[in-house]
């Protein structure tokens, strides 16, 4: 069971450089977790590299089939007015964009406040770094 960001779940609907270090953990993962938003990042990481011409069309069409698959058999946190204030709170601790807040924050609630027993995935440093001082574990290593 761990909790996946949008910045890890990108490099496995597109090959890039980083897709070998996070596919491995996903074929290990039993149970995935994501924040509600984290389809809507990713939709918008696979128009922006359409856009620049790093995705055909039919490159785009396969990358938005595996989002959705992915997105369908992910435990999915929904928005509330808790992740909301913890999200605040954490905005208030760690040098976050408030994505990255919401994200963490719906992290943490999905871990239960026991991070310690639920790896984080993730790519972004930043992210990375609140997400280990908030008491996860970070994957990959």
């Amino acid at each position: 069971m761990r909790f996946w960001d949008s910045s890890a779940v990108l490099p496995i609907l597109v090959t890039e450089p980083k897709s070998k270090s996070v596919t491995p953990l996903l074929r290990d993962d039993r149970e995935c977790w994501t924040w509600w938003a984290t389809r809507t990042e990713c939709v918008s990481g696979l128009h922006r590299r359409a856009r620049t011409g790093d995705l055909t069309v039919g490159e785009f069409a396969i990358a938005r089939e595996r989002l959705i698959l992915f997105d369908q058999a992910s435990s999915v946190v929904l928005p509330s007015e808790a992740i909301r204030a913890r999200a605040d709170r954490l905005l208030g601790m760690h040098p976050l964009r408030a994505s990255d807040a919401l994200q963490l924050a719906a992290a943490l609630l999905a871990a239960e406040e026991n991070p310690g027993d639920f790896p984080f995935v993730t790519l972004d440093e930043r992210l990375a770094e609140a997400a280990r001082k908030e008491g996860f574990p970070i994957l990959p290593e």
